[in-house]
């Protein structure tokens, strides 16, 4: 049985999405640069309510104005979750997407070409939640009741770390694959008896609606990873410095300026602004080193295990050859965040 699931959910992420780049417009400059041969150069950037950074660069315009110095113009995609942002990844729908670390290993392991040229947080955005009135006081509690999570992302990954201290697994509970937002709806409407839910929904469910933490653990989330494609940075690399320069740049302003940090994520993802405090300031950690390196490969080398053991890798040796390519580290050793 988890053999079978575990293969399904390895069918659903590698995929191909249909979804293509917004419309919306670029952050600051139509101006497109030209390739080999004549085709315009586009750097197409994802953006979600959990990449922080993200949210500044696409309000600021600063990446728009300096890539249209370049030759190149800039349009934003949203990520609902890392599932969405390995899919439009893999499909070639952005150059750049922006995941928890399991999943951006997950998908390397499972042949999606991706780096990780920066690090953009140390978030606790998952947790295990019920809602308020919940008899349910404990993981072990969970066995044999539904429980809400977007495979695929890191409160997939969670759950399953999760449920294995209690000496669980993922066969011993019923999961119900929603995205996160639908995962809070279901928990508030006892559609599900618990949710692995995520930042700023899982705020969100707290503070409005007396939803109730069950387990927390930061070890057991991984890094806010950003992603660039293979190709992409194989033909580009002046343009991956560039945006690993605004990253920067947007993660020291968000040090410098946590309450319109906070206003901007409040707005951005429709959530009061205590909300996006807690978020923001009470469970993100944005005062880090921006390389990939030694600590998230050990926070994924623990995760491997897991990963083989729920048949979501081909083997270990996969995702050790996926650890061992993942990270270009080089960019955010260079970045200037000026």
């Amino acid at each position: 049985m988890r053999r079978a699931a575990g293969a399904a959910l390895v069918a659903g992420l590698l995929l191909t999405a249909t979804a293509c780049v917004s419309g919306e417009s670029a952050d600051g400059s139509a101006a497109a640069g030209t390739e080999p041969g004549g085709a315009s150069v586009t750097v197409r950037l994802d953006w979600a309510y959990y990449n922080p950074e993200s949210l500044v660069l696409r309000e600021k315009g600063w990446l728009g104005t300096t890539l249209a110095g370049q030759g190149a113009a800039v349009t934003w995609t949203q990520s609902l979750g890392s599932n969405k942002a390995n899919e439009n990844l893999r499909a070639g729908a952005i150059d750049f997407g922006s995941t928890a670390g399991t999943p951006a290993l997950l998908a390397r392991a499972n042949g999606t070409e991706l780096h990780t040229v920066d690090v953009y947080s140390r978030p606790e955005w998952s947790s295990l939640v019920v809602a308020k009135g919940s008899p349910i006081r404990s993981v072990r509690e969970l066995k044999g009741r539904k429980v809400a999570v977007t495979k695929g992302t890191d409160p997939y990954f969670f759950l399953l770390q999760a449920l294995e201290t209690a000496g669980l697994g993922a066969d011993d509970v019923t999961v119900v694959n929603l995205q996160h937002a639908d995962g809070r709806t279901a928990l508030e409407r006892g559609d599900v008896d618990a949710w692995a839910g995520l930042d700023p929904y899982l705020s969100q469910s707290q503070i409005e609606n007396g939803s109730r933490l069950i387990y927390r653990n930061l070890a057991f989330n991984s890094y806010g990873f950003l992603n660039v494609s293979a190709d992409f940075e194989r033909n580009h690399p002046e343009l991956v410095q560039t945006v690993v320069d605004g990253y920067e740049k947007a993660r020291a302003w968000i040090v410098a300026h946590p309450d319109d940090a906070v206003r901007l994520l409040a707005k951005e993802s429709k959530v009061s602004e205590a909300v996006a405090r807690q978020q923001l300031t009470g469970r993100t950690e944005l005062d880090i080193s921006p390389v990939p390196g030694d600590e998230q490969r050990a926070v994924l080398d623990r995760i491997a295990p897991v990963l083989v053991e729920e048949n979501l890798v081909p083997d270990r040796t996969a995702v050790d050859g996926a650890l061992d390519s993942l990270f270009l580290p080089e960019y955010a050793r260079k970045a200037d965040p000026s």
